[in-house]
């Protein structure tokens, strides 16, 4: 059973900057392409950042250019190191591992661990 734990969320003003983290445990992790989700109160779920298993980047559109996400395999982790932080970005973040359908589109694989509320607000 995969437990995905993530970490580093809190209160920052517009403009600044924070670095979550995710901790997964229960698979083979080098081998996940995985994702930063984030759910905003009264909003669905949305995926935000993806890396592949071979390092390969993606970003949804509100983020690119502001988000960074990285994985270090040795320690089982994927992070997402986020600048320019504005008030639309306040929510609820996840990571997940992912699989991809025939229509290229990703789904989640695990269930969904404990998130890391960001909130920026001046």
């Amino acid at each position: 059973q995969v437990q995905l734990v993530g970490s580093g969320g809190g209160l920052v003003q517009p403009g600044r900057s924070l670095r979550l983290s995710c901790a997964a445990s229960g698979s083979i992790f080098s081998s996940d392409d995985m994702g930063w989700y984030r759910q905003a109160p009264g909003k669905q779920r949305e995926l935000v950042a993806v890396i592949a298993s071979g390092g390969r980047t993606t970003y949804a559109e509100p983020v690119k250019g502001r988000f960074t996400i990285s994985r270090d395999n040795a320690k089982n982790s994927v992070y997402l190191q986020m600048n320019s932080l504005k008030p639309g970005d306040t929510a609820v973040y996840y990571c997940n591992r992912l699989g991809i359908d025939y229509r290229g589109s990703y789904y989640t694989l695990a269930s969904w661990g404990q998130g890391t509320q960001v909130t920026v607000s001046s």
